[in-house]
């Protein structure tokens, strides 16, 4: 049983920072890829970075120069770090964990159970 478990989310003014952590346990975390999703009310869930398994990273445009994914493979650990957070950040993010396996290559997708976001003055 893969179990993903989002901490650090919380209320945080305009220009502040937050940091958050995601466990994963019941699996080989080095060998999946890591990402931070996020939805806002009313909006549709939408990707803000990933992170593979060999460490390249992407982010959606709207997060770059602001947010960083790293994984700390030890710990079995993925980090947001969310700096100059702005209020169109709010949102309940959430932990991911995918990857393809076995000789079928089998896809297999893994979710936290989210933590809320909230930027306002």
């Amino acid at each position: 049983q893969v179990q993903l478990v989002e901490s650090g989310g919380g209320l945080v003014q305009p220009g502040g920072s937050l940091r958050l952590s995601c466990v994963v346990s019941g699996s080989i975390f080095s060998l999946y890829t890591m990402g931070w999703y996020r939805q806002a009310p009313g909006k549709q869930r939408e990707l803000v970075a990933a992170i593979s398994s060999g460490g390249s990273t992407n982010y959606v445009d709207s997060v770059k120069g602001r947010f960083t994914i790293s994984r700390d493979n030890a710990k079995n650990t993925v980090y947001l770090q969310m700096n100059s957070l702005k209020p169109e950040d709010t949102a309940v993010y959430y932990c991911n964990a995918g990857g393809t396996f076995g000789p079928t290559k089998k896809q297999l997708d893994y979710w936290g159970q989210g933590t809320q976001v909230t930027v306002s003055s």
